[in-house]
């Protein structure tokens, strides 16, 4: 351990630096820039006025644009009580674990619906989301599948990204949140450029020589099911049993459990501060 120790001490003094600021660039770099000093070294850095020439970032602020747009479109909607889907919460009694992976709850709207249950999310409307947090957060390239209507509005890729990393992207996926949509700590295996079109949201991050600083562990798979009668989710265990492997780490400790994490958490608590920004609207962030 002390070795690795000593590669993420290393790490941080020869390439990304010590302050836990992203770096950020003004205007989007040549790829060969970008490949260079970002790609290679796998520094994360955040690009302001990249992509301004969108029509995305004048158009989907409109909620009735985009409710026109996708009029006819299914999309998926997840659903949880709090915001926080694929997150370790507190297991159901039956689980021998304290915690579980929580899957959501996924309904297939059409994308008026699920817009105005995302939007309407703690206004105490009692059809949605006085007991349920909407998001709209599916994977596997859903912006070319569910979206495909709004393709117009923004580049099928990055150029200069693309140009640089060798490849066009394998997945693009839009999603669309509130302020309670939260994605828990977790490790990624690719590339990722992450525009925003409205709103903003913040990261963590740490260079992947700090895995073992995230204590990924096992943790018993559940899901969540929604109840007709009650209007209310419930959590199940998965049957059968499965494991899935996810970071034990909270970054935002309630004071009431801050010293018990840190205790239980040294690698992180206690070690270099992870890199924070938030990435604005007509922003691209690269990690």
């Amino acid at each position: 351990m002390k070795e690795v120790e000593m590669l993420c001490e290393e790490v941080r003094e020869l390439s990304l630096g010590k302050s836990g600021r992203v770096e950020r660039l003004e205007s989007p770099p040549t790829p060969l820039h970008f490949l260079r000093e970002f790609v290679s070294p796998n520094k994360p850095c955040l690009i302001s006025n990249a992509t301004l020439h969108w029509l995305a970032l004048s158009s989907w602020s409109d909620d009735d644009y985009l409710a026109r747009a996708l009029s006819n479109d299914v999309v998926s909607l997840h659903l949880t009580p709090n915001g926080r889907a694929d997150a370790l919460i507190p297991a159901p009694p039956a689980s021998s674990s304290s915690l579980c992976f929580a899957s959501p709850y996924v309904r297939h709207l059409l994308f008026p619906e699920a817009l105005r249950l995302i939007l309407s999310c703690g206004d105490g409307d009692e059809n949605s989301s006085s007991r349920t947090v909407a998001y709209a957060q599916q994977q596997n390239d859903c912006f070319r599948s569910e979206y495909s209507a709004l393709a117009a509005d923004c580049e099928s890729h990055i150029p200069w990204a693309s140009e640089a990393l060798g490849c066009l992207p394998e997945a693009v996926n839009l999603w669309i949140g509130n302020h309670l949509s939260e994605t828990s700590f977790h490790k990624d295996h690719y590339e990722n450029l992450y525009a925003v079109v409205c709103g903003e949201k913040h990261f963590l991050l740490l260079p992947p020589t700090d895995l073992h600083r995230m204590y990924i562990r096992q943790y018993p798979a559940a899901h969540y099911t929604f109840s007709q009668d009650t209007g209310e989710l419930k959590l199940e265990l998965d049957n059968p049993a499965r494991y899935v492997p996810w970071c034990s780490v909270d970054p935002y400790p309630s004071p009431d459990t801050k010293d018990a994490e840190t205790s239980q958490f040294p690698l992180y608590f206690n070690g270099p501060k992870p890199f924070e920004c938030t990435v604005k609207a007509g922003e691209i962030l690269y990690f």
